[in-house]
């Protein structure tokens, strides 16, 4: 197709990466450093698919159908997941003091130690970030992250 042809709206094959490729090697990043810093950190357990339960905002004090609604999976999927992660000591599922019948989650003292760990490699990785961008650039960059998803 000549270039006066081309369309404009980001569609063609042509322009490149779309949005979802350019957001997904950065999360990759994320997901890797986070990963390696668990693993030193003597977390050899926990799994890419654990990040699913153990993202922002974490998952303590919240209904289980809450949280499978917040990541938009299944009761089934989430079951299972916080099936292992009770398994492997990270949290528990206690009776809600406000409904007898239904759980809430408990983020362990393991757990916490976990996410503190979490965070701190995001942290690290934002701080490299910020030194290969440029400090302005990179809080740019979050500053429209952050925009984009209270847009969504």
């Amino acid at each position: 197709m000549p270039d006066s042809e081309k369309s404009n709206d980001f569609t063609t094959v042509d322009d490149g990466p779309l949005i979802g490729a350019l957001l997904r090697v950065p999360w990759e990043a994320v997901r890797a450093r986070m990963l390696t810093r668990l693993r030193e950190s003597g977390f050899d357990d926990f799994e890419p698919a654990h990040f699913t339960v153990f993202r922002y905002p974490n998952p303590d004090g919240a209904r289980p159908s809450e949280l499978a609604a917040r990541m938009g999976i299944s009761k089934q999927s989430l079951s299972y997941l916080l099936r292992e992660l009770e398994r492997l000591g990270y949290l528990e599922r206690r009776p809600d003091p406000a409904d007898l019948r239904a759980k809430r989650v408990v983020v362990t003292r393991r757990g916490k130690a976990a996410i503190a760990v979490i965070r701190s490699a995001v942290a690290e990785l934002e701080r490299e970030w910020a030194e290969q961008l440029g400090a302005r650039r990179f809080a740019q960059l979050r500053s429209l992250l952050v925009e984009l998803n209270d847009l969504v």
